[in-house]
């Protein structure tokens, strides 16, 4: 995070608590409000779309109501969650959903700073954690002597399907993006969906060809056109194809170092 302004999505469908929630977030000193949300779905489609580091929810909401927008962006790349509402009987279901704090209407300027507050220093930890997960597996390798020679990664796939099993050459490979317990492996128009973690296929493909992008999207190196900015912040990949997979926070800065040293192949776009 280093010193970026956090960027924050509201959502209530009480316009005069928006308005205020709206005044007072906007008070709080590195805070970037990037959207506005009057119901459930639109936060939910707001929040993926902008990338928003946290989203401050009223629990009841028309259509979709927080707590289920809360469960929808749960996860490790997902938005820290601020709870609001007129009624505390829902501050224990807040919590046990991991909100990182509890907002009573009347919104107050100060209780509004310190969730804010609470969210950055959660967001702080969540990327000091997966820095060190990273250095762990960085130091595993080096224990292990490295990756082996490139003879031992994966050339060819084969893969099953109702008319029988069907090669793919690794060479032709865009980019593979993980579905639950599957991976999709993207060969230009078409995909193909394989009962395989991406970590274990990732362990069996050159990694001088193939990047991590994201912790769930891999992409081939030279099918990189452009890293382009995400509305809210992030980054983007490019893809010659056309496709354009999200890179994800914790793997921004190493996906920028690592394509700024290539050979002129890929342009970063940078906001302005």
């Amino acid at each position: 995070m280093s010193d970026e302004a956090l960027t924050v999505l509201l959502a209530d469908d009480e316009p005069l608590a928006l308005r205020r929630l709206r005044r007072l977030t906007g008070e709080v000193e590195g805070v970037r409000i990037v959207a506005t949300a009057s119901d459930g779905d639109q936060a939910l489609a707001l929040a993926r779309e902008t990338a928003a580091q946290v989203v401050i929810i009223d629990i009841k909401m028309p259509g979709r109501d927080g707590v289920s927008v809360a469960r929808a962006l749960a996860g490790p790349e997902g938005p820290v969650v601020i709870f609001a509402t007129a009624f505390d009987r829902y501050a224990i279901q807040a919590f046990d959903l991991a909100a990182v704090d509890y907002l009573l209407k009347p919104f107050d300027g100060a209780r509004v700073a310190e969730a804010l507050a609470r969210a950055r220093a959660q967001i702080r930890a969540r990327e000091a954690e997966q820095r060190i997960g990273e250095l762990r597996a960085i130091v595993q390798d080096l224990r292990e002597g490295g990756r082996a020679a490139d003879s031992r990664f994966e050339t060819e796939l084969w893969i099953d399907g109702r008319g029988g099993a069907q090669r793919v050459l690794v060479r032709d490979l865009d980019w593979i993006e993980a579905e639950r317990d599957y991976v999709r492996l993207h060969v230009g128009a078409r995909s193909y969906l394989v009962r395989d973690s991406i970590r274990n296929l990732v362990e069996r493909l050159d990694p001088e060809a193939f990047v991590r992008i994201h912790r769930s999207a891999v992409v081939q190196r030279d099918r990189v056109a452009q890293l382009a900015p995400r509305p809210g912040g992030g980054l983007t990949a490019v893809l010659s194809t056309g496709a354009r997979p999200a890179v994800g926070r914790s793997h921004a800065a190493a996906v920028r170092r690592l394509f700024r040293r290539s050979s002129g192949r890929t342009r970063t776009s940078e906001p302005s």
